[in-house]
Protein backbone atom coordinates (compact mmCIF):
# COMPACT_ATOMS: atom_id res chain seq x y z
CA UNK A 1 0.00 0.00 0.00
CA UNK A 2 2.94 2.50 0.63
CA UNK A 3 4.32 1.54 -2.39
CA UNK A 4 1.23 2.20 -4.62
CA UNK A 5 0.28 5.53 -2.48
CA UNK A 6 3.98 6.81 -3.33
CA UNK A 7 3.58 6.21 -6.97
CA UNK A 8 0.25 8.36 -7.00
CA UNK A 9 2.34 11.14 -4.87
CA UNK A 10 4.53 10.82 -7.73
CA UNK A 11 2.08 12.29 -10.57
CA UNK A 12 0.36 14.25 -8.01
CA UNK A 13 1.20 17.58 -10.31
CA UNK A 14 -0.01 15.78 -13.54
CA UNK A 15 -3.00 14.99 -12.08
CA UNK A 16 -3.87 18.05 -10.44
CA UNK A 17 -3.68 19.94 -13.96
CA UNK A 18 -5.89 17.61 -15.60
CA UNK A 19 -4.67 14.90 -16.78
CA UNK A 20 -6.91 12.89 -18.30
CA UNK A 21 -7.36 9.15 -18.68
CA UNK A 22 -5.14 8.84 -22.11
CA UNK A 23 -2.58 10.75 -20.62
CA UNK A 24 -2.26 8.80 -17.85
CA UNK A 25 -1.50 5.60 -19.90
CA UNK A 26 1.97 7.23 -20.50
CA UNK A 27 3.02 8.76 -17.10
CA UNK A 28 2.14 5.66 -14.69
CA UNK A 29 3.00 1.67 -15.94
CA UNK A 30 0.21 -1.20 -15.14
CA UNK A 31 -0.48 -1.83 -12.01
CA UNK A 32 -2.51 -0.78 -8.41
CA UNK A 33 -1.77 2.96 -8.38
CA UNK A 34 -2.39 3.50 -12.20
CA UNK A 35 -5.82 1.31 -11.31
CA UNK A 36 -6.79 3.71 -8.69
CA UNK A 37 -6.40 6.76 -10.63
CA UNK A 38 -7.83 5.49 -13.92
CA UNK A 39 -11.39 4.22 -12.15
CA UNK A 40 -11.37 7.40 -10.21
CA UNK A 41 -11.04 9.74 -13.35
CA UNK A 42 -13.76 7.38 -14.79
CA UNK A 43 -16.24 7.92 -11.66
CA UNK A 44 -15.55 11.80 -11.53
CA UNK A 45 -16.50 11.91 -15.34
CA UNK A 46 -19.70 10.32 -15.04
CA UNK A 47 -20.53 12.53 -11.82
CA UNK A 48 -19.15 15.27 -13.90
CA UNK A 49 -21.79 14.32 -17.01
CA UNK A 50 -24.72 12.63 -15.36
CA UNK A 51 -24.27 9.76 -17.56
CA UNK A 52 -23.22 6.25 -15.78
CA UNK A 53 -20.50 4.34 -17.08
CA UNK A 54 -21.87 1.46 -18.78
CA UNK A 55 -23.56 3.94 -20.94
CA UNK A 56 -20.96 6.15 -22.21
CA UNK A 57 -19.37 2.58 -23.31
CA UNK A 58 -22.60 1.50 -25.33
CA UNK A 59 -22.54 -1.45 -23.51
CA UNK A 60 -26.92 -1.70 -22.44
CA UNK A 61 -28.13 -1.58 -18.92
CA UNK A 62 -25.62 -4.05 -17.39
CA UNK A 63 -26.90 -7.26 -15.41
CA UNK A 64 -26.07 -9.06 -12.27
CA UNK A 65 -23.57 -11.66 -12.77
CA UNK A 66 -22.98 -14.91 -11.05
CA UNK A 67 -19.63 -14.99 -9.23
CA UNK A 68 -16.85 -17.53 -8.18
CA UNK A 69 -16.53 -17.91 -4.85
CA UNK A 70 -12.93 -19.01 -3.52
CA UNK A 71 -11.74 -22.21 -1.82
CA UNK A 72 -8.23 -21.47 -0.31
CA UNK A 73 -5.36 -23.47 -0.53
CA UNK A 74 -5.15 -26.20 2.48
CA UNK A 75 -5.29 -29.60 3.61
CA UNK A 76 -7.88 -32.56 1.94
CA UNK A 77 -9.78 -32.10 4.40
CA UNK A 78 -9.75 -28.62 4.60
CA UNK A 79 -10.64 -27.80 1.08
CA UNK A 80 -13.16 -30.99 1.08
CA UNK A 81 -15.29 -29.28 3.70
CA UNK A 82 -15.07 -25.64 1.91
CA UNK A 83 -15.90 -27.19 -1.30
CA UNK A 84 -19.10 -29.05 0.56
CA UNK A 85 -20.22 -25.81 2.57
CA UNK A 86 -20.05 -23.42 0.08
CA UNK A 87 -21.94 -26.52 -3.21
CA UNK A 88 -25.02 -24.75 -3.01
CA UNK A 89 -22.88 -22.17 -5.02
CA UNK A 90 -22.90 -22.52 -9.02
CA UNK A 91 -19.34 -21.79 -9.52
CA UNK A 92 -15.86 -21.81 -7.49
CA UNK A 93 -12.64 -21.54 -7.19
CA UNK A 94 -10.42 -23.92 -5.77
CA UNK A 95 -6.92 -23.00 -5.16
CA UNK A 96 -4.04 -25.71 -6.02
CA UNK A 97 -0.52 -25.52 -6.84
CA UNK A 98 1.43 -28.33 -5.56
CA UNK A 99 3.14 -31.51 -6.50
CA UNK A 100 0.60 -34.15 -6.42
CA UNK A 101 -2.55 -32.20 -6.30
CA UNK A 102 -4.80 -35.63 -7.54
CA UNK A 103 -6.31 -36.24 -4.44
CA UNK A 104 -7.21 -32.06 -3.79
CA UNK A 105 -8.93 -32.48 -7.23
CA UNK A 106 -11.11 -35.41 -6.49
CA UNK A 107 -11.83 -34.20 -3.15
CA UNK A 108 -13.20 -30.38 -4.27
CA UNK A 109 -15.22 -32.10 -7.28
CA UNK A 110 -16.97 -34.51 -4.64
CA UNK A 111 -17.69 -31.93 -1.99
CA UNK A 112 -19.75 -29.57 -4.72
CA UNK A 113 -20.66 -32.27 -7.41
CA UNK A 114 -23.22 -29.91 -9.26
CA UNK A 115 -20.86 -26.50 -9.34
CA UNK A 116 -18.47 -25.88 -12.07
CA UNK A 117 -15.07 -25.44 -11.25
CA UNK A 118 -12.13 -23.21 -11.78
CA UNK A 119 -8.60 -24.96 -10.30
CA UNK A 120 -5.79 -22.00 -9.59
CA UNK A 121 -2.95 -23.86 -9.84
CA UNK A 122 -1.05 -20.09 -9.28
CA UNK A 123 1.97 -21.08 -11.44
CA UNK A 124 2.09 -24.32 -9.25
CA UNK A 125 2.41 -27.06 -11.49
CA UNK A 126 5.59 -28.39 -13.37
CA UNK A 127 6.63 -29.64 -16.55
CA UNK A 128 6.73 -33.34 -14.81
CA UNK A 129 3.00 -32.98 -13.53
CA UNK A 130 1.35 -30.44 -15.64
CA UNK A 131 0.03 -33.22 -17.91
CA UNK A 132 -1.34 -35.52 -14.86
CA UNK A 133 -3.05 -32.78 -13.07
CA UNK A 134 -4.78 -31.93 -16.25
CA UNK A 135 -6.10 -35.35 -17.08
CA UNK A 136 -7.31 -35.89 -13.42
CA UNK A 137 -9.23 -32.56 -14.26
CA UNK A 138 -10.83 -33.20 -17.36
CA UNK A 139 -12.11 -36.36 -15.34
CA UNK A 140 -13.87 -34.35 -12.76
CA UNK A 141 -15.26 -32.08 -15.13
CA UNK A 142 -13.57 -28.98 -13.73
CA UNK A 143 -14.18 -26.23 -16.29
CA UNK A 144 -10.94 -24.14 -16.24
CA UNK A 145 -7.42 -24.06 -14.95
CA UNK A 146 -5.72 -21.07 -14.50
CA UNK A 147 -1.77 -20.59 -14.66
CA UNK A 148 -0.71 -23.67 -14.30
CA UNK A 149 3.17 -23.21 -14.89
CA UNK A 150 5.09 -20.60 -13.98
CA UNK A 151 4.96 -17.18 -16.36
CA UNK A 152 7.45 -16.87 -18.74
CA UNK A 153 8.11 -21.48 -18.31
CA UNK A 154 5.17 -22.01 -19.92
CA UNK A 155 6.01 -23.16 -23.92
CA UNK A 156 4.97 -26.83 -22.95
CA UNK A 157 1.42 -25.72 -22.80
CA UNK A 158 1.61 -25.19 -26.65
CA UNK A 159 2.67 -29.18 -27.56
CA UNK A 160 0.31 -30.60 -24.83
CA UNK A 161 -3.20 -31.24 -24.70
CA UNK A 162 -5.77 -29.08 -23.32
CA UNK A 163 -8.93 -31.32 -22.15
CA UNK A 164 -9.67 -28.59 -19.92
CA UNK A 165 -9.30 -25.05 -21.18
CA UNK A 166 -6.32 -23.04 -19.47
CA UNK A 167 -6.44 -19.51 -18.47
CA UNK A 168 -3.46 -17.18 -18.26
CA UNK A 169 -3.04 -15.09 -15.40
CA UNK A 170 0.14 -14.06 -14.12
CA UNK A 171 1.79 -14.20 -17.92
CA UNK A 172 -1.01 -11.59 -18.60
CA UNK A 173 -0.62 -7.94 -18.00
CA UNK A 174 -1.52 -5.34 -20.57
CA UNK A 175 -2.96 -5.97 -24.20
CA UNK A 176 0.62 -6.31 -25.61
CA UNK A 177 0.90 -9.60 -23.78
CA UNK A 178 -1.89 -11.01 -25.78
CA UNK A 179 0.60 -12.58 -29.14
CA UNK A 180 2.84 -14.20 -27.08
CA UNK A 181 -0.12 -16.33 -25.50
CA UNK A 182 -1.58 -17.09 -28.85
CA UNK A 183 -1.66 -21.45 -28.80
CA UNK A 184 -0.20 -21.90 -25.41
CA UNK A 185 -3.79 -20.83 -23.14
CA UNK A 186 -7.73 -20.78 -24.44
CA UNK A 187 -8.48 -18.26 -22.20
CA UNK A 188 -7.28 -14.96 -20.09
CA UNK A 189 -8.09 -13.57 -16.69
CA UNK A 190 -8.36 -9.26 -16.79
CA UNK A 191 -7.77 -8.07 -13.14
CA UNK A 192 -7.63 -4.08 -13.26
CA UNK A 193 -4.43 -4.07 -10.43
CA UNK A 194 -2.95 -6.21 -13.40
CA UNK A 195 -3.87 -3.73 -16.34
CA UNK A 196 -3.80 -0.54 -14.45
CA UNK A 197 -7.27 0.31 -14.40
CA UNK A 198 -10.57 -0.02 -16.62
CA UNK A 199 -9.27 1.91 -20.06
CA UNK A 200 -6.56 -0.59 -20.85
CA UNK A 201 -8.48 -3.64 -19.46
CA UNK A 202 -11.46 -2.82 -21.87
CA UNK A 203 -8.91 -2.88 -24.85
CA UNK A 204 -7.49 -6.08 -23.35
CA UNK A 205 -10.69 -7.74 -23.42
CA UNK A 206 -11.71 -6.44 -26.85
CA UNK A 207 -8.38 -7.64 -28.46
CA UNK A 208 -8.75 -11.14 -26.76
CA UNK A 209 -12.02 -12.19 -28.39
CA UNK A 210 -10.30 -10.85 -31.53
CA UNK A 211 -7.76 -13.49 -31.14
CA UNK A 212 -10.80 -16.20 -29.81
CA UNK A 213 -9.73 -16.62 -26.26
CA UNK A 214 -12.20 -16.97 -23.73
CA UNK A 215 -12.50 -14.00 -20.88
CA UNK A 216 -12.44 -14.16 -17.58
CA UNK A 217 -12.43 -10.86 -15.56
CA UNK A 218 -10.78 -11.27 -11.23
CA UNK A 219 -9.81 -9.50 -8.84
CA UNK A 220 -7.43 -9.11 -6.10
CA UNK A 221 -8.83 -9.20 -2.85
CA UNK A 222 -10.74 -5.53 -2.10
CA UNK A 223 -13.33 -3.75 -1.45
CA UNK A 224 -16.51 -3.10 -3.33
CA UNK A 225 -15.12 -0.01 -4.67
CA UNK A 226 -12.70 -1.92 -6.58
CA UNK A 227 -14.94 -4.63 -7.85
CA UNK A 228 -17.47 -1.97 -9.06
CA UNK A 229 -15.46 -1.07 -12.73
CA UNK A 230 -14.41 -4.75 -13.03
CA UNK A 231 -18.59 -5.75 -12.51
CA UNK A 232 -19.17 -3.13 -15.89
CA UNK A 233 -15.99 -5.11 -18.02
CA UNK A 234 -17.47 -8.74 -17.19
CA UNK A 235 -20.49 -8.18 -18.29
CA UNK A 236 -20.15 -10.48 -21.32
CA UNK A 237 -17.19 -13.06 -19.83
CA UNK A 238 -17.28 -16.46 -19.51
CA UNK A 239 -15.97 -16.83 -15.95
CA UNK A 240 -16.60 -13.85 -13.67
CA UNK A 241 -14.60 -13.69 -10.41
CA UNK A 242 -15.13 -10.60 -7.93
CA UNK A 243 -15.57 -12.46 -4.91
CA UNK A 244 -13.00 -10.08 -3.29
CA UNK A 245 -15.16 -8.15 -0.95
CA UNK A 246 -17.00 -11.20 0.64
CA UNK A 247 -13.14 -12.22 1.99
CA UNK A 248 -12.94 -9.48 3.81
CA UNK A 249 -13.95 -9.12 7.48
CA UNK A 250 -15.69 -5.66 6.83
CA UNK A 251 -16.46 -4.39 3.59
CA UNK A 252 -16.95 -0.35 2.66
CA UNK A 253 -20.47 1.07 2.36
CA UNK A 254 -21.75 1.69 0.20
CA UNK A 255 -20.60 -1.41 -1.27
CA UNK A 256 -21.80 -4.15 -4.20
CA UNK A 257 -24.87 -5.74 -3.46
CA UNK A 258 -24.18 -9.40 -3.23
CA UNK A 259 -27.25 -12.02 -2.93
CA UNK A 260 -26.07 -15.55 -3.26
CA UNK A 261 -22.83 -15.82 -5.89
CA UNK A 262 -24.67 -12.95 -8.16
CA UNK A 263 -23.33 -9.97 -7.96
CA UNK A 264 -25.13 -7.14 -8.62
CA UNK A 265 -23.92 -3.82 -10.81
CA UNK A 266 -22.65 -0.46 -8.73
CA UNK A 267 -25.03 2.37 -7.92
CA UNK A 268 -23.85 6.06 -8.71
CA UNK A 269 -23.50 6.49 -5.46
CA UNK A 270 -20.50 3.39 -4.97
CA UNK A 271 -18.92 4.65 -8.75
CA UNK A 272 -19.80 5.34 -12.24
Amino acid sequence: MDGVRDAIEAVRAEIEAGCSRAELQSILPAGAARNALDCALWDLDSKLSGKRVAAVLGAGEPAPLTTAYTISLGTLEEMEAGARAASYRPLLKAKVGSEDDEARIRAIAAGAPNSRIILDANEGWTDANVARHMAIAAECNVALIEQPLPSGRDSILRTLPHPVPICADESLHVAGDLSTLVGLYDAVNIKLDKTGGLTEALALRDNAQKLGFQIMVGCMVGTSLAMAPAVLLAQDAEFVDLDGPLLLARDRSPGLRYDGSLVYPPEAELWG
